[in-house]
């Protein structure tokens, strides 16, 4: 098999209403979209979602980068998956989020080839996932709303985003919890806001309060703080920003840093990246969640059925398509309120409507 051709698509998906996080405010996804075809007509599709604020790409530099990419790739065979993407990270170090798409396309192509849904290409079963919802950064009256709103839902989890003031985000929990009652947990993402001081503030007033975890309640770069913080937190501790690569992996559990990994297929590299990262974290005896950017299903579905062929992976946060006005997405994952059923098609199973992509800027690389 040879790859033929590379079509890039300026994926723009627009969202309900700008979000907030600690690091700034999301207004649309502006990701990136992949299509590889090959000489047997086996089409594989990729998504990247490069977040700039945590992994230092935009969609232009992406799409930049993945023009040369993509020259990188024509005329290879697309099942050697670790020369293809070897082949990327040696001309351009970095870029994963962009690499992270061209990934994606090519483990859809090796599991079409073999005509299995991609979690049993990874050699994994079918699991019943259940994701939480995201409430994002706002006063604690419209968190308490939108917490409601959730419960309401059935949602077995809740995760709450903060990293402002260390009374600020008391309030917020304490106004959530007061109103869902005990019984929801509650999961908390700092996105790096926090210091040490006011991390382990915030953690130990809200200790007592069913919280799950915290992830990156700190800079990215400080592991030795995050040692500090678990050592001191009764709230267990998830690395997200401090965590892209197995080598990342390695040196926060020689460091003892941390109780749980978040793993991101746009933050990792995409699939063959977070594969080590997960068999490093089963090792050390560290649970993994699969979490997401500003992914559509089709990135999302993908992040599932990497979930699914893993045991390891407890926890599931693959809500982004919540927030999006628009779902170009046919075929792949499907939600019953907050259980996610995947595809048994061969591949991720999903492909981007005809007429959405007609929208999107296009480049073509081709032999």
């Amino acid at each position: 098999m040879k790859i033929t051709a590379i079509h890039l698509y300026r994926y723009d998906i627009p969202l309900k209403a700008p979000i907030a996080i600690s690091l700034g405010l999301i207004e649309n996804a502006r990701n990136l979209l992949v299509e590889i075809q090959t000489d047997e007509s086996i089409t594989g599709w990729g998504e990247g979602s490069p977040f700039w604020m945590i992994v230092g790409e935009t969609q232009e530099s992406g799409l930049a980068a993945a023009h040369d990419m993509a020259k990188l790739l024509l005329g290879r065979n697309p099942l050697d998956i670790e020369g293809c993407l070897n082949t990327l990270t040696r001309y351009l170090p970095g870029h994963v989020t962009t690499r992270s798409t061209f990934d994606m396309a090519l483990f859809d192509i090796a599991a079409k080839a073999a005509r299995m849904p991609l979690y049993q290409y990874l050699g994994g079963s079918k699991r019943q996932l259940v994701t939480d919802e995201t409430i994002y950064i706002n006063t604690p009256e419209r968190m308490v709303d939108d917490a409601l709103r959730i419960q309401a839902k059935g949602a077995e989890a809740i995760k709450v985003k903060l990293g402002t003031t260390l009374h600020d985000d008391i309030k917020r929990v304490e106004a959530i919890r007061n109103a869902i009652g005990d019984t929801t947990p509650i999961r908390t993402d700092a996105n790096q806001g926090w210091d040490v001081v006011t991390a382990l503030g915030v953690l130990r007033a809200i200790g007592n309060w069913n919280v799950q975890y915290c992830e990156q309640p700190i800079k990215r770069h400080d592991i030795a703080g995050l040692r500090r913080i678990r050592q001191a937190s009764t709230v267990p501790i998830m690395a997200d920003e401090s965590l892209f690569d197995a080598t990342d992996a390695l040196r926060l559990i020689r460091e003892e840093a941390v109780d749980y990994f978040n793993i991101k297929l746009s933050k990792s590299g995409g699939i063959w990246e977070a594969l080590k990262i997960n068999a490093i974290a089963e090792s050390a005896g560290i649970p993994c969640m699969i979490g997401c950017m500003s992914e559509s299903r089709l990135a999302l579905t993908a992040n599932a059925h990497f979930a699914s062929a893993r045991q390891n992976v407890r926890f599931y946060d693959l809500d982004a398509c919540f927030e999006h006005a628009a779902d170009p997405v046919y075929g792949g994952i499907t939600y019953n309120g907050y259980l996610i059923d995947l595809p048994e098609t061969p591949g991720i199973g999903a492909e981007i409507d005809a007429d959405f992509l007609k929208k999107c800027q296009k480049m073509a690389i081709t032999l």
